[in-house]
């Protein structure tokens, strides 16, 4: 099987050296072999790596990529599970974006404030609760 150096498999990966080192010392990936001090890795780490890689384009956290290369059960199932917690934690996240999308649009056409402590006032005025919940204006 051929071996590769720590800067082969980063043009072959798109990471950073330091990536891959770092990844090691998290110990998501497993020690590589030494041949003259240098790394050399196997096809089987540039495939992890890709895995890796792809997991983080699509927002997952490092420690929820241990979960899929350590966890449990097919790779296909892991997949699975975590892409549809990943598709709740965007929702909520959408959700969000988009309270405060209708909040600054309110601010652009609603705020007619002169100073911080008169917009201050009409926000405590309509309560925390509310304010949170209808975007804060004054």
């Amino acid at each position: 099987m051929p071996q590769f150096s720590i800067s082969d498999v980063a043009k072959q990966t798109g990471l950073r050296p330091s990536a891959i080192r770092y990844y090691e010392k998290l110990k998501i990936l497993a020690p590589p072999r030494r041949v003259g001090g240098q790394r050399r890795y196997d096809l089987t780490v540039v495939r992890q790596l890709a895995v890796l890689r792809r997991a983080q384009e699509v927002g997952f956290r490092l420690e929820e990529v241990r979960e899929l290369f350590f966890g449990a059960g097919r790779i296909s199932t892991k997949w699975n599970v975590a892409a549809g917690r990943k598709m709740l934690e965007l929702e909520l996240k959408m959700q969000q974006i988009q309270t405060m999308k209708d909040l600054l649009s309110r601010l652009q056409v609603c705020c007619s404030c002169d100073t911080v402590e008169q917009c201050g006032a009409g926000i405590l005025s309509k309560g925390v609760q509310e304010s949170s919940a209808i975007g804060g204006l004054a």
